[in-house]
């Protein structure tokens, strides 16, 4: 056996790994984004590092021998959780959930943790908090805390061997910028400390089939802490995002090995905890009593289902010679390419105009279902007509004005007719064969036949 050790220079923005320190990384080139790493005396084995011809490792196995029975999932007690972990908890996988600070991340996973406690062994591991203040917000919460266990320790190798004799099912550990492994030579939280001690977690759930809920923190720039490799190494990563005056709350997987991503769950945040929203088209539906020009509903599709948005355009004369294009929760670039195509195929001219564009409710549209609905909104309020209040629209806007089709497109219409709209303007492609009652389908292919409509 011969011992080998190692440091590396890795980039906290992509995780790229070098051997000398840089001020460029070459692989994403930002720059000073190199910090140093002390790895652990690893063991080789020169037989297994060279290999021997005719032998063949046991590990190795045929794909057709591969056994494709369905991962076993349980529930979290949380519908919403469950959707956006792909329909359940997977028992060795590790889920890391990140969010600003304030934003629910530790109250959602004391939810979930007091509630499994009912029904199986379940460990939550404090770095940040008190034992003391982790069963106050229990209690404030009004959670059944009666079997939960608790453990606080920072020491990644003295938590899994408490792990190891409690054997529990679950274990939830707030945060992974807490921790620290005693091999490794640096301050928690540094890119050493938080790469190594997921890395050992993550190992450690594979092994004792243990599924295991990290907390993140997150930079300035709304990304996790730490390496861009941490989200790499774990099987989920989840977002909790929020506006600070508003107290509801969207959950949205980014990675998922086990589900689909950009799947959202919708909570509001009370003194009870987590509340989770099963109908969230309905909060984000609070329109006034007058429908005011430049308001127009589209929908959006959201993982594996349909949600109703309210956008609002707000078009006036600008004071400055450069007109002002101002987005929120809808992509800026998108909003100016827009505007071309209705100058150019619709006749209407907005270059002199300040635009605002707002998604109501915080919700970050990036699909392309929302061109016609926004272009539909900037003609509303720069004519100051409001739109029909029962009136719905969506579809993808091409360069030459031609309307395309977006998926699952009746679908949306569906959802639409079962919140009470009476009318729909939507894609040629995607109009339903079979009339949809109580709604009037009106199908367009051209960007000049749905502004006549309006």
């Amino acid at each position: 056996m011969a011992k080998k050790s190692k440091s590396a220079y890795v980039c906290t923005e992509c995780g790229a790994e070098h051997s000398q320190w840089q001020g460029q990384c070459v692989a994403c080139g930002e720059w000073n984004t190199l910090k140093e790493i002390k790895l652990g005396a690893q063991k080789v084995s020169s037989k297994r590092q060279l290999g021997y011809a005719g032998e063949q490792s046991s590990d190795i196995k045929v794909i057709n021998d591969v056994s494709l029975d369905e991962v076993p999932r349980f529930s979290s007690s949380i519908e919403e959780l469950d959707r956006v972990l792909g329909g359940g908890v997977v028992s060795g996988s590790v889920v890391l959930i990140g969010g600003d600070p304030g934003v629910g991340k530790s109250s959602l996973l004391l939810q979930v943790s007091c509630h499994l406690s009912e029904n199986m062994s379940v460990l939550y591991v404090t770095g940040e908090e008190s034992l003391q203040q982790v069963a106050m917000r229990a209690k404030r919460m009004g959670l059944p805390d009666q079997s939960l266990k608790l453990y606080s320790e920072t020491d990644v190798e003295l938590i899994a061997e408490a792990a190891s004799n409690e054997k529990p099912k679950v274990m939830i550990v707030d945060s992974i910028q807490t921790l620290q492994h005693s091999e490794v030579s640096s301050a928690a939280g540094g890119v050493s400390q938080v790469r190594e001690t997921a890395a050992y977690l993550t190992r450690f759930a594979k092994q004792n089939n243990i599924m295991i809920f990290l907390v993140g923190h997150v930079t300035k720039s709304g990304e996790v802490a730490g390496p861009r490799v941490l989200e790499h190494i774990v099987d989920t990563v989840l977002f909790l995002e929020g506006q600070s005056d508003s107290r509801f709350r969207t959950l949205r997987a980014i990675k998922n090995r086990f589900g689909a991503v950009n799947e959202l769950g919708v909570f509001a945040m009370t003194e009870k905890g987590m509340k989770q929203i099963k109908n969230p088209s309905a909060i984000f539906l609070s329109r006034g009593e007058v429908v005011s020009p430049g308001s127009v509903v589209m929908v959006v599709w959201e993982g594996s289902r349909p949600l109703l948005i309210e956008i609002q355009v707000l078009v006036d004369d600008s004071p400055y010679g450069s007109p002002k294009r101002v987005t929120v929760g809808f992509d800026n670039n998108r909003m100016s390419m827009l505007l071309a195509v209705l100058h150019r195929h619709a006749g209407i001219q907005a270059s002199d105009q300040d635009v605002y564009v707002n998604v109501v409710g915080g919700v970050k549209v990036n699909e392309t279902s929302a061109d016609l609905a926004v272009l539909s909104a900037v003609v509303s309020s720069l004519r100051n007509k409001a739109l029909p209040e029962d009136l719905v629209v969506f579809g993808e806007v091409g360069l030459s004005g031609e309307i395309r089709p977006v998926s699952s497109g009746q679908e949306r219409i569906f959802e639409a007719a079962k919140h009470g709209f009476k009318k729909a303007i939507v894609p040629a492609a995607n109009a339903p064969k079979e009339p949809v009652p109580g709604m009037k389908i009106y199908p367009v292919s051209r960007l000049s036949e749905a502004l006549e409509l309006l």
